[in-house]
């Protein structure tokens, strides 16, 4: 990938890829690229046309580094709390998209990286990478949802043990604990993600949405809110083209083909 943005979107069919391009810097998250990764994700954000995002990066040395350090270095106290709040928001773009995401770790994640990683809705992990949130051995915290989101995912027990003793997982552990979904060998990496992408997308374009909605509105809610909330997600998908045509592939025993309306 020869272009110098630092965060390229592209599009292969229904199916956006977000890839962060600063492999000089493994991948690490400076001004810039946040500012390029959350314009980009506006974008994707209202494109009824996309029914799948990857978050991706240039190279399989590092999926990302975290914040860029170097440039951390120069930063007054003010400016690293808001180079915080930018990198927190982004994570949220990122959790906020209404389409499913993920997270296709070809390299190292760490700090930053794994909050990216965090922050998709599955995690593909190539076997011979790492994945931690390693920013207590910086004399930080997980400051980008790390600390909200992996407790969350993988138990307090667990999250207090990566994160206080600042762990690096390697794929088998991170699979074990439920960190990450699939480990693919780095050499048909591509391909288990081109097949993750491929059980993903024959599914209706609009009921991923809806029930990544349902799941995730629900998380914060009572049982009784959330069962409402799951309903009304429902209801959403009652009225859709896509439903009707998975109903009539049925009877004619034949795959359907969604349109996302």
């Amino acid at each position: 990938m020869s272009d110098q943005t630092p965060v390229v979107l592209s599009r292969e069919g229904h199916v956006a890829f977000l890839t962060i391009n600063r492999p000089e810097a493994r991948n690490a998250l400076n001004t810039e690229s946040l500012h390029a990764m959350r314009e980009h994700l506006a974008t994707v954000h209202q494109d009824p046309e996309i029914f799948a995002v990857v978050l991706q990066a240039n190279g399989d040395r590092a999926f990302c580094a975290g914040a860029d350090l170097k440039e951390r270095r120069t930063l007054n106290e003010d400016q690293v709390r808001e180079f915080v709040r930018q990198i927190r928001a982004t994570m949220d773009d990122i959790a906020n998209l209404p389409q499913p995401t993920i997270a296709a770790i070809q390299g190292a994640a760490f700090g930053g990286g794994c909050e990216l990683a965090l922050s998709c809705d599955l995690r593909l992990m190539a076997d011979q990478a790492l994945i931690g949130l390693t920013e207590t051995a910086l004399a930080i915290i997980p400051g980008a949802g790390g600390c909200v989101r992996l407790p969350r995912l993988v138990g307090a027990a667990k999250a207090k043990q990566m994160i206080l003793l600042a762990e690096r997982l390697t794929s088998e552990e991170a699979l074990a604990c439920g960190l990450v979904h699939e480990v693919a060998p780095a050499a048909h990496f591509a391909a288990e993600l081109d097949h993750l992408l491929q059980r993903l997308l024959k599914n209706g374009p609009l009921a991923l949405r809806a029930a990544k909605d349902a799941i995730d509105g629900g998380l914060n809610m009572t049982l009784e809110q959330a069962l409402e909330h799951e309903a009304s997600c429902y209801k959403r998908i009652i009225p859709t083209e896509d439903r009707l045509e998975a109903l009539a592939a049925f009877a004619e025993k034949r795959p359907p083909e969604f349109q996302g309306r």
